[in-house]
């Protein structure tokens, strides 16, 4: 857990891998999840890589597992989770991979396909079946004649005057929303010299592509003449209709329909068995496919992070530089020495100086990880920052509380993640996909405490959906009051509110116990009791919580040697923080502790304190607080500006002394060396040449550590000074929407109970029916509780409270300038 309070020491280290055991090394570096390599191939093309071949093999299998996948899915199977624990596959098991794949996904591109073609085939012979069976029969279609009648048939009769001509079919199907347009144009196209009948078939078909039932028009057109044939087979295939042959002997269309049904059968059982075939294929794919895409997906990673390695002059080994948590070199050394050891030669580690800035690593649990994520939501700490996460585990349900305070809610609240707490390490529940349920459960440890903390807060404000409870006896008393005043019964009907006097003896018994006494839910004063006690809470917690933010960096500057930020920062942030607005707190401590009952009535008003404390006046109306309390404001407020320019101008001023003392102190040794060369002559020229590169390098070296430019110091530093002046001015009012939101959320309950509650029982009691509308509104009660109260005041309150905490950060103990350590690993691969 101590890592939590700072970031872990991290250092860069330098991999040989011999060129045999690189590709294990790697692999046993992602199982473990130690490094973060760096790409020392940045200047060098995606494509020009060593490994590229490789990575493509790996892509192209990948495309072949999304067919796969897609073909499973489509059978309606569920893909199996792969077994934990696979490692990532040797490269030479690679080509049999890729052999097993392309074979199956060949079986089942020609087995789809046979399917296909079967089905289409069935679904020809059973259209030609309807077609036949439908009950079409030839018409008696009338000849065009002078006077033709209707109940002149078109065939005569042997041996008449048109026993030349012969009338021909065409019988076939089409869709249905097809049926009336084709209708229509044979009949313009045709001039009537035609007769069509449409029928809907009886049974629904299954369609070959789609696998949905459908209905289907049967029809059957007679004509004469090849001229109408032709234009009533141009139309019908530019329908897409089935066109079938049709026979005018029915004895031979009854014997074609019965062998249309035995080739049905036999096609029904070829088709059977290409299914239960196509089944297996899809079973083996079933059983093979999650390992092998966690395998391959895993040896993808390993040649993407050995194409980020440099090859070695000798092309015998890869060198790699990487990231690495101090702590895990031992464990690091060991991985590679025992992948390594079948190539005969061991992997070799080395730490190796860096000027850049190491990432952080910060390790988490579940429990750590969703209020670490609130800090980086912000931006990751710099490398041995402070880190606020451990605090914020407290201030972040504190603050929340504070503006969601109600027992009740909060109870609702803490059950709810006490539930997903519980049901965490079921399978159903970690696998969900559903994204707002998944957002939920990773904050379920946050919502937990936020709930805690709302039934505690809930407690102070003695609210439990808005209603007071009374656990402990009151500290006022009504009797006392009575008796004492002499209240009559004329007085109590002239007057219907009744003031407690807390000066009468025995009215006033002490302080409640815990929280608000309960008393003050019966009071018309309650809302501008609640207003003060809330306005000055916020104050005093805002302020405390910026302070602590200020004495936060205390710590980094301790621990960076920055010794001169304690005395030229940290010093005038506090002096103006805590002379201006800690002073702001101490009034109101001030007041609630010496102010008495009795002088209530003629009690100083803060405010009119505090805006003369920065105008320099006094207002006669107004008595001190406290003898001598003019000067003391004074006093503070030159403090707190003489602070601003020690804030502004000290780091900078300092900076530049102490580079320009460095300046000097490193000007001096090459004075020298140039003294003693004037004295002893020319020295000898290979040394000279090989003891200027050093020179150089090593002047190259401080340039780059020592560079100082006073205008960009000086800028950062009046950004800051601006920034924190400013911001102790709005985030101190920042602070008071814990107040409007604690009220609002109060407010917004009361409303709800008197709406849902009052309303629902009051038309109960006039129909008589109490306990039956009483289930009614209790539900909706409910139901609006959790939707308007939970979620939304929830919602809102989680959002001021996360926005408080970035008000903390800002006070300069967090810069989030850094970035976070990604190790290579293979734990997002077997998820």
């Amino acid at each position: 857990m101590g890592s939590m309070f700072r970031s872990e020491e991290v250092a860069l280290v330098q991999l040989f891998l011999p060129t045999a055991a690189a590709y294990t090394c790697v692999s046993q570096l992602g199982e473990l999840g130690l490094v973060e390599f760096r790409d020392l191939n940045a200047s060098v093309s995606a494509f020009q890589r060593r490994f590229v071949v490789d990575v493509r093999r790996c892509e192209e299998l990948e495309k072949t597992f999304t067919f796969l996948q897609e073909e499973v899915r489509r059978a309606g199977l569920p893909l199996p989770l792969p077994e934990g624990g696979l490692p990532a596959p040797p490269p030479r098991d690679l080509l049999r991979i890729q052999e097993e794949t392309d074979r199956l996904a060949q079986e089942l591109r020609d087995v789809r396909g046979n399917q296909q073609a079967l089905r289409a085939q069935w679904h020809q012979l059973q259209l030609h079946s309807a077609v036949l069976g439908q009950g079409h029969s030839p018409p008696l279609a009338a000849i065009h004649t002078d006077g033709p009648s209707e109940r002149t048939p078109l065939l005569q009769a042997p041996g008449g005057p048109h026993q030349d001509l012969r009338v021909n079919f065409v019988a076939g199907a089409v869709e249905p929303h097809k049926a009336a347009a084709l209708e229509r144009l044979l009949w313009r196209a045709c001039r009537g010299f035609l007769i069509a009948s449409f029928r809907e078939t009886e049974q629904q078909l299954e369609d070959p592509v789609t696998g949905e039932p459908a209905t289907w028009m049967t029809f059957l057109i007679s004509y004469w003449g090849g001229q109408i044939g032709q234009k009533i087979r141009k139309i019908t295939d530019c329908f897409h209709c089935h066109v079938f042959p049709f026979t005018e002997d029915e004895a031979a269309r009854r014997a074609a329909l019965q062998q249309l049904q035995q080739q049905s059968q036999e096609l029904q059982e070829v088709l059977g068995e290409t299914e239960r075939f196509l089944s297996q294929v899809l079973g083996r794919v079933q059983r093979l496919l999650p390992p092998w895409q966690v395998q391959i997906r895993k040896m993808k990673a390993v040649y993407l992070a050995l194409n980020q390695c440099s090859v070695s002059s000798t092309h015998k080994c890869l060198i790699a530089e990487a990231w690495c948590a101090t702590c895990d070199l031992p464990a690091l050394q060991q991985a590679l020495q025992d992948s390594s050891s079948e190539a005969g030669v061991s992997a070799v580690v080395h730490c190796i100086p860096c000027r850049d800035m190491p990432p952080t690593l910060i390790r988490t649990n579940r429990f750590t990880a969703s209020f670490q994520g609130i800090v980086d939501a912000y931006g990751v700490g710099r490398y041995q920052e402070v880190n606020p996460a451990p605090y914020t585990i407290i201030t972040f349900p504190f603050l929340f509380a504070v503006m969601f305070g109600d027992v009740g809610h909060g109870l609702l609240m803490f059950l709810f993640a006490l539930a997903m707490v519980l049901a965490e390490n079921q399978p159903a529940v970690k696998s969900a996909q559903n994204e707002i349920w998944r957002t939920f459960f990773g904050g379920r440890y946050l919502l937990l405490l936020m709930g805690l903390f709302s039934v505690y807060t809930g407690f102070i404000y003695n609210e439990c959906f808005s209603r007071a409870t009374a656990i402990f006896p009151s500290g006022w008393s009504v009797a006392a009051m009575a008796n004492q005043s002499g209240w009559s019964d004329a007085f109590l009907a002239q007057h219907q509110l009744l003031a407690l006097d807390p000066n009468v003896t025995g009215v006033f018994l002490g302080p409640y116990p815990f929280g608000i006494d309960p008393v003050w839910s019966l009071a018309v004063n309650h809302l501008s009791f609640l207003n003060s006690f809330k306005m000055k809470m916020s104050v005093i917690l805002g302020v405390t919580h910026m302070t602590f933010g200020v004495v936060l960096g205390v710590f980094n500057h301790v621990h960076f040697g920055q010794w001169h930020r304690l005395l030229l920062e940290t010093l005038p942030e506090l002096v103006f923080l805590l002379g201006l607005f800690g002073y702001l707190v101490f009034l109101v401590v001030y007041k609630w502790l010496c102010v008495t009952a009795a002088s209530a009535a003629t009690a100083p008003s803060i405010l009119i304190h505090f805006i003369n404390m920065f105008l320099f006046s006094r207002s006669p109306t107004n008595r001190q607080l406290f003898q001598g309390q003019e000067v003391v404001q004074s006093t503070l407020v030159v403090l707190a500006l003489a602070t601003v320019p020690v804030l502004l101008l000290g780091t900078p001023l300092f900076l530049r002394r102490k580079h320009q003392r460095h300046q000097s102190q490193r000007r001096r040794p090459l004075l020298q060396d140039e003294d003693k060369a004037g004295l002893l002559g020319q020295p000898d020229v290979s040394v000279a040449s090989q003891n200027s590169d050093e020179e150089k390098a090593g002047c190259l070296g401080d340039q780059e550590e020592e560079e100082f430019v006073l205008s960009e110091v000086f800028m950062h530093q009046a950004i800051h000074t601006i920034e924190f002046c400013l911001g102790c001015i709005s985030n101190t009012a920042s602070y008071l929407r814990l107040w409007a939101l604690s009220l609002a959320h109060a407010q917004l309950s009361e409303v709800l109970w008197a709406m849902v509650m009052r309303v629902g029982l009051g038309l109960g009691g006039e129909m008589g029916v109490e306990a039956v509308v009483l289930v009614p509104v209790f539900a909706a009660f409910a139901v609006m509780t959790v939707a308007i109260l939970l979620v939304m005041e929830g919602l809102s309150a989680f959002l001021h409270a996360l926005r408080l905490h970035w008000v903390e950060f800002q006070n300069k103990f967090y810069s989030g300038s850094g970035y976070k350590l990604s190790p290579f690993t293979f734990a997002v691969e077997d998820e």
